[in-house]
């Protein structure tokens, strides 16, 4: 059973979490998302956005950039790190942790709860 799930409510970014069966864990025991290609692509472009912003940090600091201004730019950072965060849990939320929770694996709670109080630190 294959889905497509919109994991934001911004028409632009609508991109999917495409699971399959096989959400948790590969024939290798190793488990693994299946994510759109527009999806990956969404999360790819945003990390690479969030890649320049924090060299643009680094040059800051290089440069003696007064701190207030340095600190301002590492608060732009941590919320587009957390946008990503949301994307990725939301998508989790609605595939993998819903499928494993329909094939009887509640143990599962105990993890997204772990994962999400690392998400809130």
């Amino acid at each position: 059973m294959r889905r497509l799930i919109p994991v934001s409510t911004n028409e632009k970014e609508h991109a999917g979490h495409d699971c399959g069966e096989d959400c948790h864990s590969s024939a290798s025991g190793v488990r693994k998302s299946h994510h759109s290609p527009e999806f990956k692509s969404g999360l790819t472009n945003r990390l690479n956005r969030i890649e320049g912003q924090i060299r643009g940090v680094k040059g800051m600091i290089e440069r003696d950039t007064y701190c207030d201004d340095v600190l301002n730019q590492l608060a732009a950072v941590q919320a587009a790190l957390n946008s990503v965060g949301k994307l990725l849990l939301e998508g989790h939320m609605k595939s993998c942790i819903i499928e494993r929770i329909e094939a009887g694996e509640h143990e599962v709670i105990d993890e997204l709860l772990i994962t999400v109080n690392k998400l809130m630190k």
